[in-house]
């Protein structure tokens, strides 16, 4: 995709030379960003009124706990101001999520795993369909070993539990095609060995009469340890953008 290729471009450099540092600029360029469009697109001095309102409609109803019908009464007008907040507070919203939404499935298809490193075993699974009976062949580049028994001549696994595995390792980096044959169809899945942080699709759906799908087993790419906690991209994201634009809008004195 084009927008891939802009973002591979712009953030590839800094994830090859240390991921934690690239989601976390990523996280920060988000929020300001985030932070000056809500700047720009909500009138600062109306938002101000509109929470010293709410917070004073508050303090009136706790004043009146003994008298349900004035509660009720600050309790609708405090709602009015908050519904009215909330109105102002979503045109920024709205503006950037498009875009938002487009770099979280850079993020998601880039950084959710670890690569197929050179000499890195890693296996290959195929999901059936719970009619398909019988094995499956496997056909691999000579660059890809393929570290099961051969059964005479072949790579051959049996259907059980409506799945199969193939257990592998990359010699080379590069792009590669793995076919496997079933019956009298052929189905392909093609995998990167990779120096650095990237890796092609992790699942290829199928959905035909024999094979649901062709999965690739990466590992799951943890990138920040907090105190024993193991985050991956997205909780490191999470964690580093509620910092990020909490101190922006503070910097910034935002309501």
């Amino acid at each position: 995709m084009v927008l891939d290729s802009f973002f591979n471009t712009i953030f590839g450099p800094l994830i090859n030379f240390n991921i934690l540092l690239a989601v976390i600029f990523i996280s920060f360029l988000i929020s300001l960003i985030m932070t000056l469009v809500y700047k720009w697109m909500t009138d600062q001095h109306l938002m101000k009124s509109l929470k010293e309102d709410m917070k004073s409609h508050q303090n009136e109803i706790k004043k009146h706990k003994d008298n349900p019908q004035k509660m009720l009464e600050l309790q609708k007008l405090a709602m009015e101001k908050n519904m009215k907040y909330m109105m102002h507070s979503m045109k920024p919203t709205l503006i950037t999520f498009i875009p938002i939404i487009i770099i979280f499935g850079w993020m998601s298809s880039t950084l959710a795993y670890m690569p197929l490193y050179p000499t890195m075993e890693f296996s290959v699974t195929l999901d059936f369909q719970p009619a398909a009976t019988g094995s499956v062949e496997m056909i691999a580049p000579k660059e890809i070993t393929i570290l099961d028994e051969q059964v005479g001549s072949k790579y051959i696994k049996a259907i059980q539990n409506n799945q199969a595995t193939f257990k592998l390792k990359g010699n080379t980096p590069g792009e590669y095609v793995l076919d496997f044959k079933h019956g009298d169809k052929t189905y392909s899945k093609d995998i990167m060995i990779a120096l650095n942080q990237q890796y092609k699709p992790i699942v290829k759906a199928i959905n035909d009469d024999a094979i649901k799908s062709i999965k690739v087993n990466h590992q799951e790419l943890k990138i920040l340890n907090l105190f024993g906690w193991k985050l991956g991209w997205l909780g490191t994201y999470i964690l580093t953008s509620i910092i990020f634009s909490m101190g922006l809008r503070k910097l910034l004195k935002l309501h």
